[in-house]
């Protein structure tokens, strides 16, 4: 067992989440008390909704850092904390030791000394998935600058906005980064960001393609020679680490960005002690974390799902996480299996969208692959259809393995509502329960929690939290009324998360979608994923994206843009088929109206769909459809257009 709070049995988490209720500061000072401290804390919790403000762990002061590497190289200084598989499988793997990397995050946070970076600066980090991405976001938090990642898939003009709002001096770069077949030209990219910019001071830029490069005099330069400098100037001052900076608890850690509704990104601001303790604490309980486990989680690192899962929930447990390079269908569809196999993978950690792209290809993939080192299976990112759970249950999992289907966002740091591997029951396509100090609550539009059940005999409303946990936001970065506006204000002293969901007899929630992904067809409330699932639910579907569009009698009609694997008969016949299927599922209510079939989704190059382009598509609006340059193949939204019905 890793740490005293690892709940172990159902009864246990049903004692861990009401003491977590009823006296949130003595439940969470108890597990805040297995870290490392600088200064303790004076409170562990003052809230306040309204305005809003959240400080846990008041006047304490650490470095994350110190909790994630320093406080485990007396015992674990030879164990691997990063495994690094590379894009191409015929490349070297590389182990990172806990030992070598204090060595070279202590390296980097001199390198950032050296350039003149502060506590507090804001240093934007546009890297694809290799190590030295790890040590530069640890060397930030090491000397207290503020990190802020951006996607490696971004456009220049992306980049240049969150540059903007950061007001960020400093960038981390590559020259390039490998993914899949491709090399995406990094530094070009943040050259173009960088025009007309009057912030930046400096670029590092890491080799790693040795595709040419602009290098400009007195503000870009080399990694390497930077790093070999730092390590002679720490050799020469006879330090054999760089002093982690004292931080206070509430001292911004990181910012990330998300849409917004405006168009325009919101960076997310978290905290340096409440997102540690809430990273730590559900990682070791959702996942059931064991020492020497092998942790794959296969998101980047530039989404929060590889901040919190990929580095600080399993770096500050002492664990052993796998970092990959490539997408899962490169060179083929094994990819992923390969490397559970070739690294004994214990954890697979990966998103709905990943899993239903690999189901596309058949079973031949996953043929002499054992995967006979799976304990847990885990997913992320939006709600799993029962089809894909089925399938990854079956063929990864060989029915042996429990499958957390988690349930949280950008904003709340960490898994929210999830069940934990192995002791708490799970259901298909149901987040199922709250983790301990997460009070979830369902009101209607008008903010009274829904207390009758529907004919199904499910509870149906939008989805809030009551109270804070240790790494809800704090804020918005430099536009605190924005954190209010979009969180805060729907509904008095709540948090709302902005999603739809159910409840069951078992106080189970299935996640139903955005709310502004809920359709509103003939005064009937449909969720689009709910929608979706039915479709998928079809034999011959791989994924579909369903949005309204005005409809003369309806309000909104349901318009359903649909990848098919092998048609049987007709377009019309198997129009009929799905029709029945919906019908069948959720009811004739919920069936589309129209169903274009596609050959592609417009996707993001992390998977996610952008619904906001179907959805102008299905409102018959043929010219402004916005930025389409984040696009994994923007071509495909012309076929789509040319083929609306």
């Amino acid at each position: 067992m890793s740490y005293p709070y690892q709940i172990q049995s159902l009864e246990a988490y049903h004692k861990a989440y009401r003491e977590s209720v009823e006296d949130p500061e003595t439940f969470w000072a108890s597990v805040a008390g297995h870290f490392q401290w600088k200064k303790k804390w004076s409170r562990v919790l003052e809230w306040n909704f309204k305005e809003p403000r959240v400080e846990w762990f008041k006047d304490a002061k650490l470095n994350i850092t110190e909790n994630c590497i320093d406080r485990h190289l007396a015992e674990k200084g030879e164990t691997p904390a990063i495994i690094w598989e590379p894009n191409n499988p015929q490349e070297r793997t590389r182990i990172v030791t806990y030992n070598r990397l204090h060595k070279r995050v202590c390296q980097f946070a001199q390198v950032l000394k050296n350039n003149g970076v502060k506590k507090g600066d804001r240093v934007c980090i546009y890297m694809g998935m290799v190590p030295e991405l790890a040590y530069a976001v640890l060397g930030c938090a090491r000397i207290g600058a503020i990190h802020s990642v951006i996607f490696g898939g971004f456009s220049a003009q992306s980049i240049a906005d969150r540059l903007q709002d950061a007001k960020a001096e400093f960038i981390v770069t590559c020259d390039g980064a490998y993914r899949g077949n491709k090399d995406i030209p990094l530094k070009a990219v943040i050259d173009d960001a960088l025009i007309g910019n009057q912030t930046v001071k400096k670029v590092i830029v890491y080799t790693r393609t040795r595709t040419p490069v602009s290098m400009i005099k007195g503000r870009d330069l080399w990694w390497e020679d930077e790093m070999e400098h730092a390590e002679h100037q720490i050799e020469k001052e006879g330090k054999i680490e760089f002093p982690a900076e004292e931080m206070d608890a509430e001292d911004p850690l990181f910012i990330l960005y998300t849409s917004g509704s405006t168009g325009k990104p919101k960076g997310v601001v978290h905290s340096s002690a409440g997102y540690m303790v809430w990273t730590n604490y559900t990682f070791v309980n959702t996942f059931q974390y064991q020492p020497g486990d092998i942790h794959f989680c296969t998101a980047d690192i530039g989404w929060i799902t590889g901040h919190s899962y990929i580095l600080y929930g399993p770096l500050s447990d002492g664990a052993t996480t796998l970092m990959f390079e490539g997408i899962p269908t490169w060179p083929d569809a094994g990819r992923f299996w390969e490397i559970v196999d070739k690294h004994q993978v214990n954890i697979l950690y990966t998103a709905p969208t990943a899993i239903r792209s690999l189901m596309g290809f058949g079973l031949d993939p996953l043929k002499g692959k054992e995967l006979s080192s799976l304990k847990i299976l885990g997913t992320v990112g939006e709600p799993i259809n029962v089809e894909a759970w089925n399938w990854y249950h079956e063929h990864v999992g060989k029915k042996r393995c429990p499958i957390v289907d988690t349930w949280w966002q950008t904003e709340t740091g960490g898994c929210m509502i999830t069940n934990l591997a192995g002791i708490t029951p799970s259901k298909p396509g149901w987040a199922t329960l709250p983790m301990p100090g997460v009070q979830p609550i369902l009101v209607d539009e008008n903010g009274k929690e829904v207390t009758e059940q529907d004919e199904n005999g499910l509870w149906k409303g939008n989805l809030c939290i009551k109270a804070p946990w240790p790494s809800i936001l704090r804020t918005t970065y430099g536009d605190h009324e924005r954190c209010r506006l979009n969180y805060f204000s729907a509904y008095e002293n709540l948090y709302f998360t902005g999603d739809g969901a159910l409840k069951d007899e078992n106080g189970f929630y299935r996640i139903t979608g955005r709310v502004d992904d809920v359709l509103n067809v003939s005064g009937h409330r449909l969720g689009t994923a709910e929608i979706e699932n039915a479709i998928n639910m079809h034999a011959g579907v791989v994924e579909s994206a369903v949005v309204g569009y005005p409809h003369d009698i309806k309000g909104q009609g349901v318009y359903a843009f649909v990848i098919y694997g092998h048609m049987h008969g007709d377009a019309e016949s198997t129009r009929k088929d799905l029709l029945q299927t919906v019908s069948r599922i959720i009811g004739p209510i919920a069936k589309p109206d129209k169903i274009q079939f596609v050959s592609g989704l417009p996707k993001t190059r992390s998977g996610k769909i952008m619904r906001r382009i179907l959805r102008k598509i299905a409102e018959g609006e043929t010219g402004n459809l916005g930025d389409t340059t984040t696009l994994l193949d923007p071509g495909v939204v012309d076929e789509i257009r040319q083929g609306r019905i």
